[in-house]
């Protein structure tokens, strides 16, 4: 059987993903990546976790759709741009898999920068997911961190940055400049950021190479 094709950069490091799912990696998709794709004849499986953003120009929906409409391919979307192709080639075969597809499937999030990054060659991030900001935030606030208002103050902070920016340090910086009566509960959140971060999108990049596998094993 054909290895699946998977698109994977900064939601998921490739040493865990080894470890999850036989595959072709490839690095972040970019435009034209799914023409490619569209000319194969074999049977695969496509898994687009990951695209480009200020690098290059990432696969239009029109391109993944040329992939899709092919009986010798499924493809499967999730965490990043990945979840936003899949709401939009849903309903032509394209699967969504992972909270952030059902976040922008329900319209609860709705625009691009909400997944986008910055990341260097190894695709170590250089700014943070709004997406994984806010799920962070909100945790901090279910156990009790931060109060509401800090919540809310910070959470618009982290929007109002254009997405190269976003960093846990320049929303602390930016909320205590702005909001110093907040002081002590964003310095508890700067605290706590230090050894609770967690990433909503690489928790669904694992739970879509998981699904993967899992169909690949029951076929075999």
């Amino acid at each position: 059987m054909n290895l699946p094709i998977v698109f994977l950069g900064p939601s998921l490091k490739l040493d865990k993903a080894k470890q999850i799912i036989n595959a072709e990696f490839k690095p972040p998709a970019k435009k034209g990546d799914f023409i490619k794709l569209s000319l194969m004849s074999e049977t695969r499986k496509i898994v687009l976790i990951d695209g480009v953003f200020l690098q290059d120009y990432p696969p239009t929906p029109i391109e993944v759709f040329q992939v899709i409409s092919k009986s010798n391919f499924k493809v499967y979307g999730a965490s990043s741009i990945g979840a936003l192709r899949a709401v939009e080639l849903e309903k032509f075969g394209m699967e969504g898999i992972g909270k952030i597809f059902e976040l922008y499937k329900k319209e609860i999030i709705n625009s691009d920068d909400e997944i986008a990054v910055t990341f260097d060659s190894d695709y170590n991030l250089i700014s943070e997911a709004m997406i994984d900001i806010r799920y962070n935030i909100f945790l901090a606030w279910k156990h009790q961190i931060i109060d509401k208002e800090t919540k809310q103050i910070m959470t618009k902070i982290a929007k109002r940055i254009y997405f190269p920016y976003r960093s846990y340090d320049n929303i602390i910086e930016k909320s205590l400049d702005l909001f110093p009566s907040c002081r002590e509960f964003i310095l508890k959140f700067k605290d706590y950021i230090l050894s609770n971060r967690i990433s909503l999108k690489e928790l669904d990049a694992q739970i879509t190479l998981k699904y993967v596998s899992s169909l690949i094993e029951k076929n075999t």
